[in-house]
């Protein structure tokens, strides 16, 4: 479940309160602004200063620094040290990632005892728009805090599309096998176009970056190759992130037809209200119900990394089957 930032913040000081903070939280949204006001406030709460908490001298930030845009092994190294000194204020001491996503696998793996055991009165805060990118080790030892934005944004072409598809497929005589795999097949069509534009850009991201440094003195090849390793895992992130986009557009569609069952005011797809009402009409709350589930069945399952073709042909089976 994803909160707005206003939530985020609502529930940990209710936790706070109630002396049930956790040390270690990972802030993830794509919303930069949302998930540092998230990380900006919790930290407010934890060293008592809500005007400029991120100066105070007991909160110790790290950001991407270096060349290739990488936090180091020596800036995590750096941050461990502050955590293991006396609080200069005698309060709690805060350590504050962004962009975690961008420590490299060594600065990872050496922050991992930290973030099991953090010294006494210190909490670490993680923020990430690329969580998968992240150590499950890492992710494991964390409370995920995961944001959405606070306004609702016009849904991508490939949304639209996914929703068009979707229509044709309801709008026909009733779907047979036939038609189920023809829908399969266009969504797997729709995946592999995005996975394809997503590496296109990411390999000329990287290309440009190659050329460039290349030009300049100093460069090694280890950084480059480091760069390239990180170009590679930036596109399967994005990937991912597109990929539950596509999953997001199809719980939607459902979660549309049980919202007009009831008669909500607010849809999702609210360009696809006539189709959605269609089926609201149609199916019993307890059918709209099970291929909602079927959907969400489809997400963890990517999540498991299932093999994606035969993870969208069972959930396809069981949301859309005759």
């Amino acid at each position: 479940m994803a909160f707005s930032a206003e939530q985020a913040l609502s529930l940990l000081r209710k936790a706070q309160a109630n002396d049930r903070l956790a040390n270690s939280y990972l802030i993830t949204g794509t919303d930069a602004a949302a998930t540092r006001e998230v990380a900006t406030g919790l930290t407010g709460m934890l060293v008592g200063d809500a005007t400029d908490p991120m100066k105070h001298p007991d909160v110790h930030i790290a950001e991407p620094e270096s060349k290739s845009r990488r936090i180091t092994i020596l800036q995590v190294r750096n941050l461990e040290r502050e955590l293991q000194m006396r609080s200069l204020r005698g309060g709690h001491k805060v350590v504050v990632i962004f962009d975690a996503d961008r420590l490299i696998e060594q600065a990872a793996n050496a922050f991992l005892k930290t973030l099991e055991e953090p010294p006494r009165n210190s909490y670490i805060l993680l923020v990430s728009s690329y969580p998968e990118l992240l150590l499950d080790t890492i992710i494991s030892r964390c409370i995920e805090i995961p944001l959405h934005p606070g306004v609702r944004r016009e849904i991508s072409d490939r949304q639209r599309r996914l929703a068009g598809m979707l229509r044709r497929y309801f709008a026909g005589p009733r779907p047979e096998m036939p038609q189920i795999f023809c829908l399969v097949r266009d969504v797997q069509a729709l995946l592999a176009e995005a996975k394809a534009t997503i590496s296109e850009e990411t390999d000329a991201a990287f290309k440009s970056e190659e050329k460039r440094y290349r030009q300049a003195s100093g460069v090694s090849g280890e950084w480059l190759d480091d760069r390239e390793d990180y170009y590679k895992a930036l596109a399967e992130a994005r990937y991912r992130n597109e990929r539950s986009v596509l999953v997001d557009t199809l719980e939607a569609w459902w979660a549309d037809v049980l919202r007009q069952q009831h008669r909500a005011d607010h849809l999702d797809l609210p360009d696809f209200a006539a189709d959605t009402g269609v089926l609201a009409g149609k199916l019993p709350v307890s059918t709209v119900l099970e291929r909602a589930d079927a959907i969400g069945g489809l997400r963890e399952n990517f999540g498991r990394n299932v093999q994606e073709q035969l993870a969208v042909e069972v959930a396809f089976m069981e949301a859309f089957a005759p």
